[in-house]
């Protein structure tokens, strides 16, 4: 079918692969970082001006990379809120990242419609800091002016695909990018252009949202360019994800997503309602504390690095000779604890040793995240194997303990720029859509993610054992923090 492209914007650099169209190989790479400037205190600003992407994009694409190529597929960070003026000029820099000037407009947004769970049922989201709905609730009361001359509002993927194609007319983004965006519900599949008033305090335009297959144009030169996507939407893409899948990310904070047929509504607004680049649904669940209770851990412990934590806990045994760590340090969002802290409990003599606690940490880490699948699938989500992502993943200890406690087959999947490839793939859907040769309901089946696979094995009531340990010590401390 040809060679087709995907880039991967996200917020410290580009990076684009070329790909064959047929099977998904990569063929070549090319990588630029963004030339951000550090604001004053260090740190990276909440305000980057979209022309950066756009540089960092052609810098990455030097040297003939994307030569031959027939589509072009556009993945970039989520939750950057680009306002754009009736000109087509960015009204302000594009505001990125968490944003904490934004929280107190999620607390004013909530209360305006009535609460999280009217929230939850409007958008399938809660509003929190990140999301441009929230983003642009600050927008309006900090930047008054700015925000009244604000005529459409894009997020980076839809911007990017609309600078490749010269700035048309028509402005375009995809099912995945809008469902968090907190104005677009992903279980009626269309705006809420009265939650956009609610924020910006007037109407603007919003890009039309179009299919999985489509293609938003092709630039003069005939080169395709396709829905694009989020980061996270397209990573999925890019890792072959399809039902009975989930994915848990080890960040500081983590999140579990998984593949589902329907959105879900969830009034506690512990579910986000996402919907993916196939047409299928991610709904998410997050947690405040992941790898940052193993930090936290090897720092207690004077050890140098998470390694050394790892090979620390691999001396003790499952249930870490009755230590119990709730790894709530940060607050807790699942369950919903903001104002909680962690603990150790089950301290005996016995149990005091360094490899004792170092293990509670991993068990603690991963029976959280395990809190957070449950959540999922009480909802009727299917869960027959979990996708586990970050550096954290190559641990050891995280390996010998993850398949047991989530009860499931876990896949670690080897380091790749799966963001970049799932917008490489979805470049060659719409390729193939519009050659006749694909089924606009039916990606291309690329070949999957290199990974190590493990099993739970016999492990399996031991893992379920150090999970019922963790949740009578949950219970007991926080009774009742799941119910409803």
């Amino acid at each position: 079918m040809g060679i087709v492209a995907g880039l991967d914007s996200s917020p410290d650099f580009t990076r684009i692969v070329v790909c064959d169209a047929d099977t998904g190989s990569v063929l070549r790479q090319g990588y630029a970082p963004h030339p951000v400037e550090t604001p004053e205190g260090g740190g990276r600003s909440a305000d980057v001006d979209p022309q950066a992407w756009l540089l960092s994009l052609g810098e990455a694409a030097g040297g003939g990379l994307l030569e031959g190529v027939q589509a072009i597929g556009v993945s970039a960070q989520q939750n950057a809120l680009v306002p754009i003026d009736a000109q087509g000029a960015t009204v302000r820099p594009a505001m990125v990242g968490g944003d904490r000037r934004a929280q107190v407009a999620a607390a004013d947004l909530i209360d305006a419609l009535g609460g999280r769970e009217v929230w939850a049922q409007s958008v399938g989201c809660v509003p929190q800091a990140p999301l441009p709905v929230t983003k642009l609730r600050w927008f309006a009361k900090s930047e008054p002016e700015a925000a009244q001359r604000t005529a459409l509002l894009l997020q980076a993927h839809d911007w990017l695909v609309w600078q490749l194609l010269g700035r048309p007319m028509r402005r375009t983004t995809d099912r995945g990018g809008a469902s968090g965006t907190g104005y677009w519900s992903a279980a009626t599949g269309t705006y809420r252009p009265d939650l956009v008033e609610l924020a910006l305090g007037r109407q603007a335009a919003l890009p039309e949202v179009i299919g999985p297959a489509e293609a938003a144009g092709t630039t003069p030169e005939g080169l395709l360019i396709s829905a694009g996507t989020g980061e996270t939407m397209a990573a999925a893409f890019g890792l072959g994800l399809g039902l009975g899948d989930a994915v848990v990310s080890l960040g500081a904070s983590g999140s579990v997503m998984a593949v589902h047929r329907e959105a879900l509504v969830d009034p506690t607004g512990m579910i986000t309602s996402l919907a993916d680049a196939t047409g299928m649904h991610l709904p998410v669940v997050t947690t405040l504390n992941a790898v940052r209770a193993l930090r936290g851990t090897a720092e207690l412990l004077g050890m140098p690095d998470l390694e050394g934590l790892s090979d620390l806990a691999m001396k003790s045994t499952p249930g870490s000779h009755g230590l119990v760590m709730l790894p709530y340090l940060e607050g807790e969002r699942t369950p919903n604890l903001p104002h909680t802290a962690g603990m150790l409990a089950g301290l005996r003599r016995e149990s005091m040793k360094p490899e004792h606690v170092a293990r509670a940490a991993f068990e603690g880490m991963l029976c959280g995240l395990a809190d957070a699948l449950d959540v999922l699938r009480g909802r009727g989500v299917e869960v027959r194997r979990v996708f586990l992502l970050g550096p954290a993943a190559e641990l050891p200890a995280v390996q010998a303990v993850a398949p047991a406690v989530f009860g499931a087959q876990v896949v670690v999947p080897q380091p790749a720029d799966y963001a970049a490839i799932g917008a490489a793939r979805q470049a060659a859907w719409a390729l193939g859509v519009s050659q006749g040769t694909l089924d606009p309901r039916t990606p291309p089946a690329w070949q999957g993610a290199v990974a190590q696979v493990l099993e739970p094995g016999e492990d399996l009531a031991v893992g379920q054992a150090v999970r019922q340990q963790y949740v009578s010590v949950r219970e007991q401390v926080h009774p009742g923090a799941f119910a409803g």
